[in-house]
């Protein structure tokens, strides 16, 4: 496929006028070679592809992004559509190849690549119809960049995530999910929707599988550094557990609803992907609910499961995670989360 770089050639031949155009100054020396050169490919050129793709274009903290689909045709008009924006936007090289060696060099590798979620359908029913998908992309990535950080956001995304490290051989902490990061905004955003506050001074979490079996954090929930439900019971004011649930059963449904009604999920997960990127490719080290190997955390056993937990991200990618309380009844639904994501893994025999 014929690729358009950003670059300086231009007339009969690709005639490069940069040394042309412009003289260099006296006694100058060349770019230092510490200066940090960030690339980021994103595999699949979907809705949710490309709302990842434009929304980190948007934020400035990439100089080369790549694009990789099996549709060449789309993956050009995607492409040239981009680069036609060059004048209102940061300075960024996009790329773009059904060839993996486009994503060469890369720190980071964003996979979106899978089949699309159909209205009403589990995210672990997505499983089958991704896997083989997987077998073919990963491999080449992990050869082209083998020093990157693969962030996975095709559903179900815990599965997959686990697959991804299985698959590319690469440590744990460089293999992340996008698990509940996701999930936990939807959650704040509900919750400053409740108290009539910014959602920015709203502090929960969301944590297990990225699907059904999720878990809302109540007992760590904080408003402007205030816990919520202490604060309630402090001030004996009631409130009702069924209140709660159905605060969770919206963000569980929500992503279906917006599905029912536009046909897939794109620009929040888009802001959500390009927000982990930053977090991890700037070593920001901020905390995220994202997938990762769980193994050990939380009274989670019975074998190696990614799922959803609160993780400093930085540019090692998961730098630890965070040893946030958990009462019984939160800690006993995260394990059963866990269960639910061990019982469809052990079917795939790898």
């Amino acid at each position: 496929m014929h690729k358009t770089p950003s670059g300086s050639s231009l007339g009969p031949g690709g005639l490069d006028l940069t040394q042309t155009f412009f003289k260099p100054i006296n006694h100058a020396a060349p770019p230092s070679p510490t200066k940090r050169h960030t690339k980021i490919s994103v595999i699949g050129t979907g809705n949710v592809g490309m709302a990842i793709a434009q929304t980190i274009l948007t934020q400035d903290f990439v100089e080369e992004l790549a694009l990789v689909d099996a549709k060449a045709d789309k993956l050009r008009g995607e492409m040239l559509d981009l680069q036609h924006a060059a004048a209102f936007l940061p300075r960024t090289k996009i790329l773009a190849s059904v060839d993996y060696a486009v994503t060469a060099g890369s720190d980071l590798c964003i996979v979106t690549a899978g089949a699309r979620q159909i209205a009403g359908e589990s995210r672990l029913n997505l499983l089958q119809r991704n896997l083989s998908l997987f077998k073919a992309i990963i491999p080449p990535l992990v050869k082209y960049s083998p020093d990157c950080i693969l962030l996975i956001v095709a559903n179900p995304v815990d599965i997959l995530t686990y697959v991804a490290w299985k698959l590319s051989g690469l440590p744990s902490n460089r293999v992340i999910g996008s698990g509940t990061n996701l999930d936990s905004s939807r959650f704040r955003f509900l919750l400053a929707d409740h108290l009539d506050v910014n959602a920015q001074d709203v502090q929960a979490y969301i944590v297990g599988e990225h699907g059904d079996s999720s878990v809302a954090l109540w007992s760590s929930i904080s408003v402007g550094g205030v816990p919520i439900l202490s604060f309630l019971e402090k001030q004996q004011i009631a409130y009702e557990k069924e209140t709660l649930e159905r605060i969770h059963k919206e963000v569980v449904d929500s992503a279906y609803e917006v599905i029912s009604l536009k046909g897939y999920t794109s620009w929040a997960i888009g802001y959500s992907a390009a927000n982990l990127a930053r977090s991890i490719l700037r070593d920001q080290r901020k905390i995220h609910p994202v997938s990762v190997l769980a193994k050990g955390f939380y009274g989670i056993d019975g074998g190696d499961v990614f799922l959803s937990l609160p993780a400093q991200l930085g540019r090692g990618g998961v730098l630890g995670v965070t040893n946030i309380h958990l009462n019984e009844e939160e800690s006993h639904r995260l394990r059963n989360s866990a269960k639910t994501i061990l019982e469809v893994q052990s079917q795939l025999g790898i």
